[in-house]
């Protein structure tokens, strides 16, 4: 953390050396990241215990969730982890189910599947239904391999789903070979990948681009309307069209375009008002 952000956060030789959140800012590629460096997360978190709420809490706000673990007990750690953040309803490295929980005022629970059901069966599902009160209900199930915990998870919807990337640290207090087994551990890809951001430079009339200070967005979310709340919530309603320049524009001089566009990394954009 002091290393990359350059705001100061007590390290030891001892674990939870880290108490309270301390944040920091880095740039990567240009863009500000925000980091938040947490106290550590033990066994029981998720009931309280260690301020465990708080923790997780912060840490369900994240776009992207750094584990750090010692190299000399990492898988130990990382299951304790995981039960932890999963106990408080943080879904690490998985994507939201394709399952479908609408509830209606009358007939029943009436089931659709687009896939085969391998895990569940319709009788399990009309159960979890009643468990939580649920009489009538269209189940639409999209998911491959869609599981129990999948169909409650979106009846309780209030998941959160995050990458994760797994950080091993005291490296050098183990042998090559051991290194080599530890490149096995999944998600050891970059934060910049992860984090699936778009980068977006304004373009004042007249003027050039100003790649100083781009405009950061989340692929899903990086429409032309996206970048216009990002700045100010106002100038969308203001806008009369946009001007796109880069890999989501059709030509090389630029591209008029609309609210719905959809941005690319790198795009420069001229937003003319009404």
């Amino acid at each position: 953390m002091s290393k990359l952000t350059g705001t100061h956060s007590e390290v030891s030789a001892i674990d939870f050396t880290t108490l309270t959140t301390v944040p920091g800012t880095v740039k990567v590629h240009g863009a500000p990241i925000q980091i938040l460096d947490l106290p550590g997360i033990i066994e029981g978190a998720n009931d309280g215990r260690g301020r465990g709420r708080q923790v997780i809490a912060v840490a369900r706000t994240c776009n992207l969730i750094f584990i750090v673990l010692d190299v000399l007990k990492p898988l130990g750690d990382k299951k304790t982890i995981e039960g932890e953040l999963e106990g408080f309803g943080i879904r690490l490295n998985k994507k939201p189910p394709a399952v479908i929980v609408r509830k209606k005022d009358k007939g029943g629970i009436a089931i659709t599947n687009t896939v085969p059901l391998t895990n569940i069966d319709h009788d399990e599902i009309k159960a979890i239904c009643s468990e939580y009160k649920i009489n009538n209900a269209d189940v639409a199930i999209r998911q491959p391999n869609a599981t129990a915990d999948d169909v409650v998870d979106v009846i309780e919807g209030n998941r959160v789903y995050i990458p994760a990337i797994y950080v091993l640290n005291k490296i050098d207090a183990i042998s090559i070979e051991e290194i080599d087994l530890l490149y096995k551990i999944p998600n050891s890809k970059k934060m910049w990948e992860a984090l699936d951001l778009v980068r977006v430079y304004t373009k004042p009339r007249g003027l050039p681009p100003d790649y100083s200070s781009p405009v950061v967005l989340r692929k899903g979310k990086s429409t032309v309307e996206d970048f216009c709340s990002s700045i100010h919530k106002e100038i969308a309603k203001q806008m009369k069209y946009a001007i796109v320049w880069g890999s989501s524009a059709k030509h090389s001089r630029g591209q008029k375009v609309g609210l719905d566009h959809i941005l690319e990394d790198e795009d420069v954009v001229h937003i003319a008002k009404k």
